[in-house]
């Protein structure tokens, strides 16, 4: 029940400006969110790599207002992606990006945002990796998926993300299993109506396993965004089913959360990859994690008291 007050307070500037002053905040804050530079990010970088751990990169901040604001994302991509050229971990490293941070939002959103992210995924197969489009709410999910079909029709490998709590995400999922898309399948973490989604926690697991199941018989690569112990052992067994080699689907689960369980499934011989993000706008981001586990919460509050 948690979940959605803090979705709420993730979208107030009182609680932002309360949140972003206190002193403790930003230890815990370190927690997720471990830099706000490429020069803070690379030892992070180099560290995970040399466990055997894969990562995906993501340059927080959404709510953009100016088109030059798109555009300075899109330079922060471009400027990780030739930190990694030089460190020479295009194999190991793609990216993330939230559309809205291309100017999706804005006028003229949708030619603007495919205007700005084409040139971070070419740059990213130049090294040899390539770029992940994150969901956000389910009004903007039209617009991802058409830049997603568009980006792939020269960049096949681009990939994209689904959320198990939406209804329309069960016929996503087949399209997308059909056509050999790269696809994470998440459980969602957006304040959505329940018109659209499932707003009960049981109704939310069961749609992702149905969706897992979909992905896993289909010919893309899935992406198992999910720290849930049961979840993570059902797909190693529906891709054992399936007949998957371990480089055919992989998991992927947040910085700092279940680090351990990171290096155990590296170690089990499966890809891992590990959802860094980095940047100055941190707050929304910071926020959702709380929203998506009481865990985290419990953790941020803990800390607030001992700190305090």
């Amino acid at each position: 029940m948690l979940g959605p007050v803090i979705l709420a307070a993730s979208r107030s500037d009182r609680i932002r400006r309360l949140i972003s002053a206190a002193p403790v905040t930003r230890q815990v804050v370190d927690r997720f969110i471990p830099g706000e530079t490429v020069d803070d990010i690379v030892p992070v970088i180099q560290d995970l790599t040399a466990k055997g751990l894969e990562l995906t990169m993501d340059v927080v901040g959404e709510d953009i207002t100016r088109p030059e604001q798109a555009t300075l994302a899109r330079d922060e991509y471009l400027r990780l992606i030739d930190r990694l050229k030089d460190l020479e971990l295009g194999e190991q490293v793609e990216m993330s990006v939230k559309l809205s941070m291309f100017g999706q939002a804005l006028d003229g959103g949708h030619e603007l945002a495919l205007a700005n992210v084409r040139p971070v995924v070419e740059a990213a197969a130049a090294i040899g990796t390539t770029v992940t489009l994150d969901a956000e709410d389910h009004t903007t999910l039209d617009s991802m998926f058409a830049i997603h079909e568009e980006l792939r029709k020269d960049f096949p490998q681009t990939g994209c993300v689904i959320q198990a709590y939406l209804f329309r995400t069960g016929a996503d999922a087949r399209r997308l299993a059909a056509n050999g898309s790269r696809v994470r399948l998440v459980k969602g973490a957006y304040k959505e109506p329940a018109e659209v989604a499932h707003q009960r926690k049981l109704e939310i697991d069961k749609a992702y396993v149905r969706i897992l199941k979909v992905l896993m018989v289909g010919t893309g690569y899935p992406m198992i965004g999910s720290h849930d112990p049961r979840l993570i052992s059902l797909a190693q067994e529906l891709a054992r089913r399936a007949g998957r080699k371990p480089d055919e689907y992989e998991f992927q689960m947040l910085y700092g959360i279940r680090s351990d369980e990171h290096l155990r499934l590296a170690a089990e011989g499966h890809r891992m990859r590990v959802y860094t993000a980095y940047g100055t706008d941190w707050y929304g981001y910071f926020m959702r994690r709380l929203a998506e586990k009481p865990a985290n919460l419990r953790f941020f509050v803990r800390s607030m008291i001992s700190k305090g």
